[in-house]
């Protein structure tokens, strides 16, 4: 059968980085006789080599190729390109892994739209990646249509036809963004490129010895002349106009002007700094027209102004005011409706603790960076437009999961309001008033959310700055918990929004990843309880948002024996927006005495059992009653200071506080 994608990985000293690549790729969905991995080893002398002659000794689809070292990943790409026998070709760095099912679902997604070139959803692990070309999928996307060119490593799947029709290969020898010349021309010639952001298919990992190629300190002159190389590309494939310049404008911004901008500057050696000023000037001066920088924000199109006028004392000065630009939220309400969770906030850019302010000019408003009358009057001489684009201002909201770094935008209403700054005449702040609704089932590109502690984030786009916070610290008085968590979806999910230790930041916790929801639980009290004798029933009303009703478990521990019974149980929604967990109780089979009762919370795979502070006392008549276990709702209270009582039940909190109190007074005793 023919080989569907082979997997070319360029070695080169990667030690015990490797494994996880490794591991990676023999997870992989697609069956192995549909797919190859081809691992160059480029001169390493290290262990590599033999660990893996002996993968491909013990894995009939895994091969290796061992050359001398070539300096960097140009040549051993082209050699795994000559031996590749798949109809597409996927590039994995060798301290990177793939998602279990990459390869199988790029291959298919790029069959079906007769694409050249696959782009999967990417996730960086201490390295940036490109966002919103991920926001959705992109079927059929053009460097015109879509902001493709902001991805340019090759951690992509080429069709292999494709690259020998145009005789696409990467610059050899030791060299920078050899990369970026490939991707390029792959980008132009290609009939489609299709964008997959439905799935986490690549792991872009920074090693903890910082050892990847890409993070070392580079030669300026060497570096920008390797850059040029890709401006080449560009203007050999596309006529002068609106999309030369943009296309440009990518290397303008992200090689040039953010390398000038706040502590990213700042944190270079002053030496290293001008170096590095003195070629990016060359370059601008060199190959860019006045249409290059005008499509920039305004915050970047001073710094290019500056940039180019050869003043680099004033992007210094710049740099040192942007290096205190950050983002603030307000999270103002948090509930959950029809089993959606609507996050209300507003959000605001700050500078030096302050809100970042605007000056109205007539029917403009205006950027007003605290730069000497010198540098504004150079920036106004170059033709640099000051213009603050407010009505382009964003506050995304930004789920990401914890240990995977994947990120997933929600949908955002926004309203934009102007508030007077106090003492400054004709200034004002932009307030984003915004509120999103996360479907747990949908919130990942259309998908349900996996199993996870998902972190809540707000980043504000505006004016060029691109800034994120954690939203929940700072919130409203009348903010609760979302009324606890939700139980959504068919097989179930359990959704818990809960706020962080000790920042107090708003998460989800997806499937019981933490034992978060052992805290709802600490306001339980003996009246949320109703128990039956005849015939025996239990319900006990918990802080769940059910739609209707949802499968659970009870189970009941013999204090004095340890022996537990399971019961099947029924989570069911009140209006009150709460729910009643009911089981039926077998009292004639249970001994007199005291039985603890854990929740077995409906969830996807095995949910944990959750004690509840509650004892059912059974006595020799048959008759029970169920007691609350203050101690251990105390102690819930004592292990989340951050929880704020819950609006259904005023004082309960205050109560455990006192209960809390107590035994610790008596534990000093």
């Amino acid at each position: 059968m023919p080989i569907k994608v082979s997997v070319v990985i360029p070695v080169y000293n990667p030690g015990r980085y490797i494994e996880d690549c490794i591991a990676s790729l023999l997870r992989q969905s697609l069956p192995d006789h549909e797919y190859e991995a081809i691992f160059v080893n480029d001169g390493s002398t290290d262990e590599t080599p033999a660990r893996l002659d002996r993968l491909a000794a013990e894995h009939a689809n895994m091969h290796v190729i061992h050359q001398e070292a070539s300096g960097w990943s140009g040549k051993p790409r082209n050699a795994g390109i000559a031996a590749a026998k798949g109809e597409f070709i996927q590039f994995v760095d060798n301290d990177d892994w793939l998602g279990d099912e990459a390869l199988e679902r790029m291959y298919d997604y790029g069959v079906a739209n007769k694409a050249d070139v696959v782009v999967g959803k990417m996730v960086g692990k201490g390295r940036g990646v490109p966002r919103e070309l991920f926001r959705k999928n992109r079927p059929h996307a053009t460097v015109d249509n879509a902001p493709l060119i902001d991805s340019l490593t090759p951690h992509k799947m080429f069709r292999k036809e494709f690259l020998d029709r145009h005789n696409l290969r990467y610059l050899e020898g030791r060299r920078r963004l050899e990369d970026h010349v490939f991707v390029t021309e792959a980008y132009l010639r290609a009939e489609n490129v299709a964008v997959l952001s439905d799935y986490l298919c690549y792991y872009h990992i920074k090693r903890e010895d910082a050892a990847n190629a890409g993070f070392q300190r580079f030669d300026p002159v060497g570096y920008f002349k390797n850059l040029r190389e890709a401006l080449d590309v560009v203007e050999e494939l596309t006529e002068p106009g609106p999309l030369r310049d943009k296309l440009f404008r990518r290397w303008l911004r992200n090689e040039m002007v953010e390398r000038m901008r706040g502590q990213r500057l700042l944190k270079l050696p002053e030496d290293y700094r001008r170096e590095l000023f003195d070629e990016i000037h060359k370059v601008v001066v060199e190959r860019f027209g006045p249409g290059v920088a005008a499509g920039l924000p305004p915050a970047q199109r001073i710094v290019a102004a500056l940039i180019a006028a050869d003043r680099f004392a004033d992007v210094e000065e710049f740099a040192r005011w942007e290096s205190g630009i950050k983002a603030s939220g307000t999270l103002d309400s948090l509930a959950w409706d029809t089993g959606v969770l609507t996050v209300g906030f507003t959000a605001q850019l700050t500078s030096g603790g302050r809100p970042l302010t605007f000056r109205a000019d007539g029917t403009k408003d205006l950027l007003v960076p605290p730069l000497s009358r010198e540098s504004l009057d150079a920036v106004a001489k170059l033709g640099a437009d000051t213009s603050a684009p407010l009505g382009k201002s964003k506050a995304d909201v930004v789920l990401r999961e914890r240990s995977s770094g994947a990120e997933f935008f929600q949908p955002v209403e926004l309203s934009r309001e102007k508030a007077a700054v106090e003492g400054q005449e004709g200034h004002f702040r932009q307030v984003l008033v915004a509120e999103s609704r996360v479907d747990p089932l949908a919130a990942a590109n259309g998908a349900a959310l996996d199993a996870g502690i998902w972190d809540v984030l707000v980043r504000i786009s505006s004016c060029g700055w691109s800034k994120e916070t954690r939203l929940g610290a700072v919130r409203g008085e009348a903010v609760g918990r979302g009324r606890g968590g939700a139980v959504v979806g068919s097989p179930a999910h359990l959704v818990l929004p809960y706020w962080t230790d000790p920042h107090g930041n708003l998460s989800l916790d997806v499937d019981q990843r933490t034992d978060r929801l052992s805290y709802e639980f600490a306001h339980l009290a003996s009246a949320d309880v109703t128990v039956t004798t005849d015939p025996g029933r239990l319900v006990v009303v918990l802080p769940f948002h059910i739609q209707e009703k949802s499968a659970a478990g009870l189970r009941l521990t013999e204090v004095a024996s340890g022996r537990t019974v399971d019961l099947p149980a029924t989570l069911t929604a009140r209006v009150t927006g709460d729910a009643d967990l009911g089981a039926d109780l077998p009292l004639a089979d249970l001994t007199t005495g005291e039985w603890r009762l854990e929740l077995t919370a409906p969830s996807a795979g095995a949910g944990k059992p959750v004690a509840l502070p509650l004892v059912l006392d059974v006595s020799a008549s048959g008759g029970a009653v169920v007691k609350r276990l203050a101690a251990a709702a105390a102690d819930l209270a004592a292990k989340d200071p951050g929880r704020r009582r819950p609006a259904a039940r005023p004082g309960a909190v205050t109560v455990l506080r006192r209960v809390a109190g107590k035994v610790r007074r008596v534990l000093k005793k």
